[in-house]
């Protein structure tokens, strides 16, 4: 059998494979390889497809996992959306042959977790997803996150240009109790996660 005969026979293979959770009707999520940085674009490529194509009725959602975080930039506290899954996104749909090639065939899209037969995720991982994205207490994440023993810059206060030790890390106020040395003497000093930068 030639090499071409095989391939066609592959491809024929994976396009039943495809086509046979549909049976049922059920929809399901299902996780998109992107090329990085391309996940919004993707998403606004796919539901502008899905009307033009008369798609509505087989994908239903499209969801890239992002949460709101809060930086320092040029002395300034700047909001930001960061993304959990780089390079990934999240697609509710019913899956057949044609949905399956209609996703892929967007631009951007590199294919599907567990090709050539994409794995569904499970109800609860998706529930977790979720919860993920959905701030609750309507305060934004800090971008960077602190450990104990780290070392830090502290950039604000009376305390600025001092480098200290982290000793502490309250994460529900966001605040750090940090070690610094004052006329050879350690001292404590509390600080906002935004009063301090980390030393690479």
């Amino acid at each position: 059998m030639s090499e071409e005969n095989l391939n066609q026979e592959n491809v024929s293979a994976a396009s039943q494979d495809v086509s046979s959770p549909a049976v049922s009707g059920d929809k399901f999520w299902y996780v998109v390889h992107t090329q990085t940085s391309h996940e919004d674009k993707v998403k606004e490529k796919i539901l502008t497809q899905i009307k033009a194509q008369n798609f509505e009725n087989r994908i239903f959602n499209v969801l890239v996992p992002t949460e709101e975080v809060v930086e320092v930039k040029q002395n300034k506290k700047v909001l930001r959306k960061r993304k959990f899954f780089p390079g990934y996104i999240l697609v509710e749909m019913i899956l057949s042959s044609e949905t399956y090639w209609f996703i892929r065939n967007i631009i951007g899209v590199t294919g599907f977790l567990g090709d050539p037969v994409p794995v569904p995720l499970p109800e609860e991982e998706i529930t977790g997803i979720v919860e993920l994205t959905t701030v609750t207490d309507g305060k934004p994440k800090h971008a960077i996150q602190f450990g104990r023993g780290e070392q830090v810059r502290i950039t604000e206060g009376p305390f600025k240009h001092f480098i200290g030790t982290i000793e502490d890390v309250n994460e529900a106020k966001s605040k750090l109790k940090v070690m610094v040395t004052v006329f050879d003497r350690a001292t404590p000093v509390e600080v906002d996660y935004l009063q301090v930068e980390k030393i690479n």
